[in-house]
């Protein structure tokens, strides 16, 4: 089969395409995305600059070392799981499978992504020097350290690429990646429990830099050709499969429809999955067993959630109430692990007809796994600041077990949510219009940890906890949860969206 050139096929498509828009209607994207970037960069500008640039450095060295591997750790678990290389849906339909030149078609989707990691590489490697660098550093050693950071963006998509169109070792070295992530945060706990000194010295000289940043360069560039020479043999399926993710992106992104991408994630962890039968005790409902079964099999979850347990001790420089915020949050987030089973009860119920269970059973089964996972994740992240001396003498660790029912509550009302609801009013904001149906649905399931007031009001007053306080929370997360269930469920019906 004799390969035909690729621009006329190119040029082709996008006329077809493109045939129904108005003239000039690229040109009007292009103007409200650098009008966006410039209305949204000239309000946020003090955000930002706290972000990347404040006004002194206020990281020490073991900070700034924990931020590398954090930052560039998520770039490439970001690029691992988004392909790297993906094509748009029509070039997946008709070129794909075409008698056309796989690099020539390929090479777009590395440019863009080229372009998209060096500079998520340069902006993280600012973040770093401005938490970190003392501001006796010139101009050009920081625009030296940028585009080092940004050349490290590039190298790291090569890896990526590498492991797409590898074998087993791009799985081996995501977990790798994955420790030294668990490391980097690890590294911030440890900084925020201490007292270290800022890392005012030690940074590289201008001599230093401009040969390293070259021999960087110049490596990156040899991967870049061995990479664009060999770009061909990436294989069909992982082409494809990148490129329903960036569809899915998309599609969440254009319908405002965020349960098209958390099906899609879901999907894709059980399709790589070799599940193994256990029997458990019979005296365990069938619901709790099911969860329990669901729980069991996201171990690496579980590790992650234990390591989150730390995260709030980052917070003990900013005010209480923020950390009562993130409690509360984390609490519904760690119910959240065992919610994948009542979005498949709300969407499929026959399997509750099946069992003779009625709404009301199904959901007060569900909430006991979630309940507990929320409890002792509370728990130990309040008797970790606790210990830390963040917190006032008290009984913490038990308020935290008092917030299971809430984050069960959440977890469960989050999880029976359905599609957005489009229909609904927008609002006329100074900005422009509003949608209020993304917004509501963003809402439903955060806003039963309304329940955890009591615990928020604790936590932000800073006093020292009172059993009494403990017994409101808990007399409040009991009373919630039962109001929930009866008022969302019944006896004599299955669906779990009506009456939500």
């Amino acid at each position: 089969m004799t390969a035909v050139p690729l621009t006329p096929v190119r040029r082709w498509i996008l006329r077809t395409q493109s045939a129904h828009r108005e003239r000039g209607a690229t040109a009007g994207n292009i103007y409200f995305t650098v009008l966006f970037i410039a209305v949204v960069g000239g309000m946020l500008h003090k955000q930002l600059a706290v972000v990347f640039w404040p006004t002194h450095p206020n990281a020490s060295r073991l900070a700034a070392a924990s931020l590398v591997p954090i930052l560039f750790g998520l770039l490439y678990l970001a690029l691992r799981r988004f392909g790297p290389l993906a094509l748009s849906r029509p070039a997946a339909a008709w070129l794909l499978p075409a008698p056309v030149s796989r690099r020539s078609l390929l090479l777009p989707s590395l440019r863009l992504t080229a372009i998209v990691a060096a500079i998520i590489g340069a902006l993280a490697g600012i973040a770093i020097v401005g938490h970190g660098a003392p501001r006796t550093l010139d101009g050009s050693e920081v625009a030296l350290l940028a585009s080092a950071a940004g050349l490290v963006g590039i190298a790291l998509l090569l890896v990526a690429l590498a492991a797409q169109a590898g074998g087993r070792w791009g799985d081996r070295l995501d977990a790798v990646v994955s420790l030294l992530l668990a490391a980097g945060l690890a590294g911030l706990v440890a900084d925020a429990t201490g007292n270290h000194p800022v890392a005012a010295t030690g940074w590289p000289t201008t001599g230093t830099l401009v040969p390293l940043v070259g021999a960087v360069a110049l490596v990156v560039a040899l991967l870049f050709a061995l990479a664009v020479r060999g770009l061909a043999r990436t294989p069909n399926e992982r082409i494809l499969e990148a490129a329903k993710t960036a569809g899915t992106l998309f599609d969440s992104a254009f319908g405002m429809e965020p349960s098209f991408l958390t099906d899609m994630i879901e999907r894709r962890y059980w399709a790589h999955r070799n599940l193994r039968s256990v029997r458990l005790p019979a005296r365990v409902p069938v619901l709790v067993g099911q969860d329990l079964l669901l729980v069991a099999r996201r171990r690496r979850r579980l590790l992650w959630l234990l390591l989150a347990a730390a995260l709030p001790v980052l917070l003990t420089s900013a005010p209480h109430w923020l950390i009562g915020v993130a409690i509360l949050l984390g609490a519904l987030m760690a119910a959240s692990t065992a919610g994948g089973n009542v979005k498949t009860d709300a969407g499929n119920p026959m399997l509750l007809r099946l069992l003779g269970l009625s709404s009301r059973d199904a959901i007060l089964q569900r909430m006991w796994v979630p309940g507990v996972l929320a409890a002792l994740w509370s728990a130990l992240a309040l008797g970790l600041l606790s210990g830390l001396d963040d917190l006032p003498p008290g009984p913490w660790w038990a308020l935290g077990l008092t917030l299971g029912p809430v984050g069960a509550v959440a977890a469960v009302r989050r999880a029976r949510v359905g599609f957005v609801r489009n229909e609904l009013l927008p609002l006329d904001t100074p900005m422009g219009t509003l949608s209020t149906g993304p917004l509501v649905n963003a809402l439903v399931g955060p806003d039963a940890l309304l329940l955890g007031i009591p615990a928020l009001v604790a936590i932000a007053q800073a006093n020292q906890l009172s059993w009494l306080t403990v017994l409101v929370q808990a007399t409040v997360g009991v009373l919630g949860a039962r109001a929930y269930l009866a008022g969302t469920t019944a006896t004599d019906r299955v669906e779990l969206h009506a009456n939500r």
